[in-house]
């Protein structure tokens, strides 16, 4: 069992960054791969990005590419989701999670990760 706690939600105006955090618990964290993704009010959850097990590897869904960066730090047990350039429409909920699958190429959908974080809120104001 993973558990899951996001960190580095806020308020920020457009153009603005934020950098969030999701540390989790157990000691297979360096084995998942780990995923972003976000939820706005009124709409299904949507990926954001994921990054492999050793951070090799990692997608972005189109909206983010060139704005946001995932990394992860297997020794601390932590994956990041930098957010430059913060445009209104990033404004949602936004979730960490985690696959147990190590493969490739790395799953962009929800119904893949097993484990989830409580959600951190991100508000963008133009």
């Amino acid at each position: 069992q993973v558990q899951l706690v996001e960190s580095g939600g806020g308020s920020v105006q457009a153009g603005g960054s934020l950098r969030l955090s999701c540390a989790a618990s157990g000691r297979t964290f360096s084995s998942y791969v780990m995923g972003w993704f976000r939820q706005a009010p009124g709409q299904e959850r949507e990926f954001v990005a994921a990054i492999s097990w050793g951070g090799g590897s990692t997608v972005y869904v189109d909206s983010v590419k060139g704005r946001f960066t995932i990394s992860r730090d297997n020794a601390k047990n932590t994956v990041y989701l930098q957010m430059n350039t913060l445009k209104p429409e990033d404004t949602a909920v936004y979730y960490c999670a985690a696959d147990r699958r190590a493969v490739l190429p790395l799953s962009q959908s929800r119904y893949e990760y097993d484990y989830w974080g409580q959600g951190t809120q991100v508000t963008v104001s133009s």
